[in-house]
């Protein structure tokens, strides 16, 4: 059988990076992508920053507000997903000049299957050195490319050689490789798992290879078993392509934290038209909704339920989000966040019933006639009331 070849491409702090090719005046100085910190007072978090930021110590989901105090001195910008989104689509078109298996990640970085591709691009290292160049050339942007065997370890080594880097790791490298690298590298090893293996005196993935199969099984469960597969450089997982977002999801950050269940509704139900809205934008519905509640102290809870048929109506959507905090809230307690979430997905042009439902049909035209309203006049003109 041929060797898979396959290239984990991750795209350079990419939303601060967009930010400083449009507008030149920020190259060079510490970007910071997220919520208004409001002079050190801000509710949110960093979505990313760039490099010149990261070296006063800020970094993605940083607290915004701790991210100010860092550095007051750097440029604090909102999230512009609308133009990051075209950005990444113009990235994508050149992933698949070079292969049609492309597996999307997140919007930023992707798993491209380069096997057989030698003919048309040439060795692995050259055909990503191409991409690489392509995406400098025609985006004035940066990647960082690892290429191996097996998918892991691909991402592993784009991680290793950012920014901008390019590492490929062969097949008779790759425990060579990945033995010295801390415990926490390995897929599947969380924060609680890595501070369990440390206790076992397990620090790095070679001292985890080492281990029995059946005793790390006797101390994990199935997980051990796949950890000691990824731990000796073994990952049958394919890239899939045409892989579609497996979720869409809002979140909402309260300048001050509230118990207030009107607002708590209110907000909840704005969530709920978003996703409802996006969800419809991209052609889906979706059977499993979710909600994040967080409250002050950071500690946060999520619940989820599953429905028989699968919606993108905001009615649907907002029934099942007030069910669920109903049945999760406990009064007085203060909120700090609140996220929906619809996963699930279904295209929404799959026929679900041969006989039509007039209800349905009559919900369908009313959300297309509110999608048409913010369309023309914004995605303020029009919203449900409680």
């Amino acid at each position: 059988m041929m060797e898979k070849i396959i290239a984990h491409v991750d795209m350079d702090a990419f939303f601060a990076a967009i930010e400083q090719r449009d507008n030149p005046l920020l190259s060079g100085k510490p970007v910071v992508v997220g919520a208004d910190p409001k002079k050190g007072k801000g509710r949110g978090v960093v979505s990313t920053c760039s490099y010149e930021a990261r070296r006063y110590g800020i970094h993605s989901a940083m607290p915004i507000s701790q991210a100010f105090r860092k550095c007051p001195q750097a440029v604090f910008l909102p999230v512009r997903m609308a133009r990051y989104s075209e950005v990444s689509s113009q990235i994508f078109s050149i992933f698949f000049d070079f292969t049609p298996d492309v597996e999307p990640v997140s919007i930023d970085e992707a798993f491209l299957d380069l096997s057989g591709t030698q003919s048309l691009h040439g060795v692995p290292l050259e055909a990503a050195r191409k991409i690489k160049q392509r995406i400098k050339e025609t985006l004035h942007l940066t990647a960082s490319i690892g290429i191996a065997p097996v998918k892991m370890v691909a991402k592993i080594a784009s991680d290793f050689c950012k920014p901008d880097g390019l590492l490929e790791v062969r097949k008779e490298n790759i425990l060579g490789f990945l033995w010295p690298l801390p415990i926490e590298k390995l897929w599947g090893v969380g924060p609680k798992t890595k501070d369990f293996l440390n206790e076992q005196q397990i620090f790095t993935i070679g001292d985890l290879a080492k281990v029995r199969e059946d005793k790390l099984c006797d101390m994990l469960g199935e997980h051990g078993l796949s950890l000691y597969a990824l731990a000796h450089g073994i990952d049958e997982r394919e890239v899939e392509q045409g892989q579609e977002a497996k979720s869409v999801s809002h979140e909402h950050t309260f300048e001050k934290d509230t118990a207030d269940k009107e607002t708590l509704f209110k907000v909840l139900l704005m969530l709920s038209e978003k996703v409802s809205r996006r969800l419809r934008l991209d052609d889906f519905k979706g059977r499993t909704i979710s909600i994040k509640v967080r409250l002050e102290g950071f500690k946060t809870y999520t619940r989820a339920v599953t429905l028989a048929e699968p919606t993108n109506f905001v009615d649907d959507i907002f029934a099942n989000v007030k069910m669920l905090f109903t049945g999760l809230y406990v009064c007085g307690a203060k909120v700090r966040l609140l996220g929906v979430r619809v996963s699930g997905f279904h295209s929404q042009y799959v026929q679900e019933s041969l006989f039509e439902d007039k209800k349905k049909d009559k919900a369908e035209r009313v959300h297309k006639a509110v999608d048409l309203i913010k369309d023309k006049f914004g995605e303020k003109s029009i919203h449900r009331a409680l």
